[in-house]
């Protein structure tokens, strides 16, 4: 009886197990506890407030230091709890902690730009300094204030790393209306943010103020930073801020798909974490919005059309193919020609095949023969062939032995209206003077 009845309870544990996720499935479509939902909300808000401020951080070359800030926001959080604990405040208020961590951020982002002005140390390396003594100094306040403050410090730590579902609905609506005022700054200073991150040195020899808008930018990660500690924690915000960005540069060269893709793409990730985490709270909100945005990297890395690894390889190969098909035609045409001496080029079956499948040539008893398009094709190769070698030789004073590789690279690329003027400038002479006898000419 009790061998018989363990594949039962197996099974039985196995559908009950499987079943507890499509059981709470509602959660990812808002259909659980108000709670539930706002937190949802929040943070797929601020995927896209750190989307769009990490698309000018990317630009900007700033990244980096929106790693320092979230590394300095530490001690400037446990202080706000230790001061508030000291009067007799709310020592655990989401406002007074934030208020905190914000104004800690700020002075370590003065700290860096202070050693980079006043030292001979490069940014990377006041960021290091920075990022570490300010992180070092909160550990030790948060162990002071688990050991000496009235108030109980348990969940300050929770800040490190993060902890969505512990948030509640006012501290939900804080973050969501901090977000909002992310979203709204970055739309209304979009063009001054885009002058800067493209060419600073004319915006600022055309009177713009290139610090003050570079302090509102730095204004903006310190919002999405501050916004993002109980959502993704004082680690992982500086992911939330870089890889949607990073992500979004592959699919385009134009900053406003750039800014709606990077915004979609952080969007997407604070939901997938967030609703992952209400669903399974036994997975820590912070990782799994991270690890979805990493996720979206990589297949972005991969697939995107415009950047993508694997597009760009297939680009490649079709330049390579069209390029060998060209060689092989040019080739035929030449053989074809007999007032031309043809080089040889072996054209194998595979080759022969594809040619024949894309009606250049036609196959006949085992011999080859171009169809009319191959023969055009064939000939318009070895024109431009010729046209540029003679140029490289008559205006360029290359030797006609040195010519041969880089015009096989050019010839295939030759448009009609630079083929018409190689043809104008060849058909007439060099209209430089000779040089004298002193090598300077007359």
């Amino acid at each position: 009886m009790i061998e018989s009845s363990e594949p039962t309870r197996f099974m039985s544990d196995l559908v009950e197990t499987l079943a507890l996720p499509v059981r709470e499935l509602h959660l990812v479509f808002f259909g659980g506890a108000h709670n539930t939902s706002y937190v949802i909300i929040a943070a797929a808000l601020l995927g896209v407030a750190a989307g769009l401020v990490g698309c000018f951080a990317l630009l900007r070359k700033q990244s980096l230091m929106s790693d320092a800030l979230s590394h300095a926001t530490m001690p400037g959080l446990v202080s706000a709890f230790l001061i508030a604990d000291a009067i007799g405040g709310s020592a655990k208020s989401i406002v007074v902690l934030l208020l905190g961590a914000a104004v800690s951020g700020v002075l370590g982002v003065l700290g860096v730009h202070w050693i980079v002005r006043n030292s001979r140390l490069r940014e990377d390396a006041a960021i290091g300094i920075v990022l570490s003594v300010f992180f070092g100094a909160g550990i030790v306040l948060l162990n002071y204030a688990t050991k000496h403050a009235s108030t109980p410090a348990a969940g300050l730590n929770h800040f490190i790393y993060g902890q969505t579902a512990a948030m509640t609905r006012p501290d939900a609506i804080t973050m969501l209306a901090i977000t909002l005022v992310a979203v709204v700054a970055c739309v209304a200073l979009m063009k001054e943010l885009t002058l800067v991150c493209f060419n600073d040195a004319f915006a600022s020899v055309s009177g713009w103020p290139v610090r003050r808008i570079d302090l509102s930018l730095m204004g903006l990660i310190v919002l999405v930073t501050v916004a993002g500690l109980q959502a993704v924690g004082i680690i992982l915000i500086v992911a939330l801020i870089v890889i949607p960005a990073a992500a979004a540069r592959f699919w385009t060269n134009r900053l406003p798909t750039m800014l709606a893709v990077s915004a979609g793409i952080g969007g997407l990730s604070g939901y997938c974490g967030a609703s992952l985490s209400a669903v399974s709270p036994k997975s820590p909100a912070g990782s799994v919005i991270v690890l979805t945005a990493g996720a979206l990297f990589v297949f972005s890395m991969l697939f995107a059309p415009a950047r993508g690894l694997l597009p760009e390889l297939v680009r490649r190969l079709r330049v390579k193919l069209r390029f060998a098909v060209d060689h092989a035609l040019e080739h035929l045409a030449l053989t074809a020609d007999q007032s031309i001496r043809a080089r040889p080029l072996p054209i194998g079956r595979a080759m022969r095949r594809f040619l024949h499948t894309k009606n250049l040539i036609s196959l006949s008893d085992g011999s080859v023969q171009l169809t009319p398009n191959g023969l055009a094709r064939g000939r318009r190769v070895a024109r431009n062939h010729r046209l540029w070698t003679q140029y490289l030789v008559q205006y360029a004073d290359i030797a006609p032995s040195h010519v041969d590789w880089s015009v096989d690279q050019v010839e295939h690329i030759l448009s009609p209206e630079l083929v018409a003027e190689l043809e104008a400038a060849i058909a007439e002479p060099p209209t430089n003077p000779p040089p004298t006898q002193s090598g300077v000419s007359s």
